[in-house]
């Protein structure tokens, strides 16, 4: 996935200096999967119950860390490395059409040897996290999705224009100013790290441009783990209004749900520390599954 060794190199080092940012006490831990080598990170007190943090596309766990940066303080937090994104995990590329993700997300969980985990993950990560539950939800305390892919879509057209046209502009310029152009749609307050970590990756990894498939609303139906989804009023990838429209026709399982108003696809900070309040709200009681 990594074009060149240099690339992969000064890609890690932004990886690394995120991670040593953040000051906290940290491990990694290495599991291995049928689908390859996953990279994780832990934090927090191995007494507290767990968490799983599952980034977005073309991010990393160090990302997923800062995004709910007070959690290890309640819970025991494992962020992991997706598979085939620009990170410290395999570079082996699972299928969004098939149930590959949720297979091997309950394999770390298998070999992390955790029950009753909560799950958090943003964008494709919440993709992910869906998966999962399709696949074998027994471990799933409860799961909360900030801004998640696989529930809606939105306009091809508009991010066609605002996204991928100045992404591919920049790939053929290497003018900065195209990354800044597009992030602006996609973020709700500007991030430096983000504009520097993408502006490598976008020259120097194969990134995945399949399109995002949503999931079947019978298999929706059949998800009895507790949601709780926070959408993006301003996301012109997955909207809003729209996501939590069919969220409450396809879940049975939903909790509650939240339009985070001015909020584009990536939050900024006061709005994730209000998502991570919510997730410390809700962990500190013992949700029962419904049958």
């Amino acid at each position: 996935m990594f074009k060149s060794k240099k690339g992969k190199n000064e890609i890690l080092s932004l990886y690394y200096k995120k991670l040593e940012s953040l000051k906290i006490d940290y491990e990694y831990l290495t599991v291995l999967t049928d689908f390859g080598k996953t990279n994780i990170i832990t934090t927090g007190n191995p007494s507290n119950p767990p968490i799983i943090l599952v980034h977005g596309s073309n991010g990393c766990a160090p990302i997923a860390l800062e995004t709910y940066a007070n959690l290890h303080k309640k819970f025991r937090v494992f962020a992991v490395d997706v598979l085939a994104q620009p990170n410290k995990s395999a570079e082996a590329r699972l299928s969004m059409k098939d149930d590959s993700y949720g297979k091997w997300m309950n394999e770390v969980i298998t070999e992390l040897k955790i029950d009753s985990v909560t799950m958090a993950g943003f964008s494709f990560g919440g993709l992910i996290i869906l998966k999962t539950l399709e696949h074998d939800e027994a471990k799933i305390k409860e799961v909360y999705l900030s801004a998640p892919a696989y529930i809606v879509n939105g306009n091809p057209f508009t991010a066609l224009f605002k996204v991928f046209i100045p992404m591919k502009r920049y790939m053929k310029t290497k003018k900065v100013k195209y990354v800044e152009r597009f992030l602006s749609h996609l973020f709700t307050h500007r991030d430096e790290f983000a504009i520097k970590f993408l502006s490598k990756v976008f020259l120097e990894f194969d990134m995945d441009f399949t399109p995002i498939p949503v999931i079947d609303a019978n298999k929706a139906e059949k998800i009895v783990t507790p949601i709780h989804l926070f959408a993006a009023q301003d996301d012109i990838l997955f909207p809003g209004k729209k996501m939590i429209k069919r969220a409450v026709k396809i879940f049975p399982s939903l909790k509650t749900s939240t339009l985070l108003e001015r909020s584009k696809h990536v939050q900024n900070k006061e709005q994730n520390e209000q998502i991570e309040r919510e997730i410390m709200r809700y962990g500190e009681v013992d949700t029962t599954r419904e049958t």
